[in-house]
């Protein structure tokens, strides 16, 4: 295994044979807005809940749309450290 990190870069690549493994911190941004936003939907949720009729129900699908960002949160950090790349093969293969 032979380990690479690039100057200047916002990656680290991991050659394994033909395979990379490519460590990646540009989704960094994502993760960040998606805390932001989550955190804007659960607070503007629960304080519609202080209130009667359609405000209560803007609350309770607030909480849904967190809740099913809080799904996201993690596909984000995966996608962020993890991509797998083909490398050309070569003739020097076993």
């Amino acid at each position: 295994m032979q380990r690479e990190e690039k100057p200047n870069s916002d990656e680290t690549t991991f050659t394994l044979g033909r395979e990379e493994l490519i460590v990646h911190r540009r989704h960094e941004l994502a993760s960040t807005v998606n805390d932001l936003m989550l955190g804007l939907w659960f607070t503007i949720g629960s304080v519609c809940f202080f209130f009667q009729g359609g405000v209560k129900e803007a609350g309770i699908w607030l909480f849904v749309i967190g809740s099913l960002q809080l799904l996201i949160r993690p596909v984000i950090r995966l996608h962020r450290q993890l991509t797998l790349k083909q490398l050309p093969s070569s003739s020097q293969d076993f």
